[in-house]
């Protein structure tokens, strides 16, 4: 019998995608028998599945039409737990748990703060998850949220609470204080150059890099920098557009998806986390853990947690560009200790969160 099953869409490159193939390694370094249980075998991270898990390709089009070879594949392993991400694949997890019909407990991980997440986006399901939640997650074994105001988030739209727990990312690996110390091929980190700003995250309304370049414009005005921002989304014409509108072409890059982000950081200047709103705020405990200093926007839910309400990084309001541009550059002209940041990372550890959803599920 399968310990845990992690059930995703895919392996795409976002941080839920990531936390989930921590946790995987985190469990089977525990000598827990681990299936990662794919609608499709595609997404950057294939490639960088820990060594004893094991894959199950559903081998699906379409979410929907997984449900049946989900269950079918409940039937046959019987695994003790189901572990979910994302809204979508969580409905789709209870509900395939429910019809299995058997021992299987089913657990699924919230990664965002809904309410903000339903109040922006332009899909109609996308503005009904709300409702799906008060409908779907009482049917769940455990409903576990990345921070404190996601996992309250929750509760008020209708999860048990006595099923409703947090649980903080698990950023902080081995693997990742040792890519950490890799190098980088780009010129802008060379020796004698000016400090980069970074920016890392899926190029989507979210992530809000268009407050970021407004504030890296008034940024430059006062203090020479560049600024990269690395991912892939939908908004990336309009990004290099607005860089393009602030005549900052020669000192903004765009390198897309990179294999090692982590790298980057250790070598930034500052990190900045420009969102709208977020679960947990997973780039900001990468940056830390490399003694990098940050700057991100309060918004709801999980940075203001991770930087103790302003003590690790400065906070500013969201979409925010004036205030956004006096915090990068108070941190750029200030020293910065970065051992209480490596410190402060810590807590947000692998071991420590595997040991959380050990005891939540009771298997330690």
């Amino acid at each position: 019998m399968t310990d845990i099953a992690i059930f995703l869409m895919d392996l795409g490159g976002g941080g839920a995608e990531r936390v989930m193939i921590n946790l995987a390694q985190g469990f089977v370094d525990h000598q827990l028998s681990v299936d990662l249980v794919l609608v499709q075998a595609k997404g950057p991270y294939l490639s960088q599945l820990p060594a004893g898990v094991n894959v199950v390709t559903l081998n699906s089009s379409r979410l929907l039409l997984s449900i049946p070879k989900l269950i079918q594949y409940l039937k046959k392993k019987q695994p003790k737990f189901l572990l979910s991400a994302l809204d979508d694949t969580n409905f789709i997890a209870i509900l395939a748990g429910k019809i299995a019909g058997n021992s299987t407990k089913v657990a699924v991980t919230v990664h965002n703060n809904l309410s903000q997440e339903s109040q922006n986006a332009p899909q109609l399901k996308r503005r009904l998850t709300p409702t799906f939640v008060g409908w779907f997650y009482p049917s769940a074994d455990y409903v576990i949220g990345v921070s404190n105001g996601v996992t309250d988030n929750l509760i008020t739209l209708g999860s048990p609470p006595e099923k409703t727990h947090f649980i903080y990312n698990p950023i902080v690996s081995a693997e990742l204080l040792e890519k950490l110390q890799e190098s980088v091929n780009h010129p802008w980190f060379a020796s004698g150059q000016p400090p980069v700003i970074l920016g890392v995250g899926r190029l989507s309304p979210q992530k809000d890099f268009a407050t970021l370049i407004r504030a890296f414009a008034q940024v430059r005005k006062q203090h020479q920098a560049r600024l990269i921002i690395l991912g892939e989304g939908s908004k990336l014409d309009y990004l290099k557009g607005l860089v393009q509108d602030f005549d900052l072409t020669e000192d903004v890059a765009f390198p897309g998806f990179v294999d090692n982000p982590y790298s980057y950081m250790a070598r930034a200047g500052v990190l900045v986390l420009s969102s709208a709103w977020e679960g947990f705020g997973n780039v900001l405990v990468e940056a830390m853990a490399a003694g990098t200093p940050v700057v991100s926007t309060d918004c709801e839910s999980g940075p203001a947690e991770i930087l103790a309400q302003g003590k690790y990084g400065k906070l500013v309001p969201v979409a925010d560009s004036q205030a956004m541009a006096e915090a990068i550059l108070a941190t750029l002209t200030e020293p910065t200790n970065p051992e209480p940041l490596k410190q402060r990372a810590m807590e947000f550890s692998l071991e420590n969160s595997v040991n959380q959803y050990l005891r939540i599920l009771r298997m330690d």
